[in-house]
């Protein structure tokens, strides 16, 4: 394994990990509802994840995950990768996303990173190198969705269960915040 395909592996797992850990401990309506007005909600996140590992790193390089429709290329409603159907369970599609990602591994385990492939529809070839670093911008812009979402559901915030990675809560941080946006906005209008 080369060192950058090394460093973009562990910045994969890592968003991984992240939007999965967004789960534990909500029950299963906080896990699924929207909560902005485009739909936003965490089981449809880690769904819509699943077939962008599925598409990317399977499709893309004609190694096919089995078994798994990739929502956004068949005849399903538009964003129906987006949320969870209420027949689909938190565990099918948890399940279904480490699967894909464990698919994803092995691809890129069995292909240099300057390997070529195609996405459907996509005019040219793309290297594996120019995958994985596009699915850790995705998975990790993803993880910063679920963050906030999280955020609005119970209040737990941070890149980890320890809450190390951000700054003790200030309960009057927002008010400053608030006060700083009204200021500004009076004296440039």
């Amino acid at each position: 394994m080369t060192d950058p395909e090394a460093d973009l592996l562990v910045y994969l797992q890592d968003a991984r990990d992240v939007l999965l850990w967004k789960l534990d401990g909500l029950q299963e309506y906080d896990i699924r509802r929207p909560l902005t007005p485009t739909g936003t909600n965490l089981l449809g996140l880690v769904k819509h994840l699943a077939g962008a590992e599925a598409l990317y790193f399977g499709v893309t390089f004609g190694r096919p995950f089995a078994g798994t429709p990739l929502w956004f290329t068949g005849d399903a409603e538009p964003d129906a990768d987006l949320w969870a159907r209420a027949d689909e369970s938190r565990e099918d599609v948890v399940d279904l996303y480490r699967r894909a990602c464990a698919h994803s591994d092995e691809t890129i385990a069995a292909l240099p990173l300057d390997a070529l492939g195609r996405v459907p529809g996509a005019p040219t070839e793309i290297t594996l190198h120019r995958v994985l670093t596009h699915m850790v911008a995705e998975t990790q812009r993803h993880a910063g969705h679920a963050d906030i979402v999280r955020e609005l559901i119970d209040g737990t915030v941070g890149q980890r269960p320890d809450g190390l990675n951000v700054a003790p809560h200030d309960p009057g941080h927002a008010g400053r915040v608030e006060r700083a946006a009204k200021e500004a906005a009076a004296r440039r209008g």
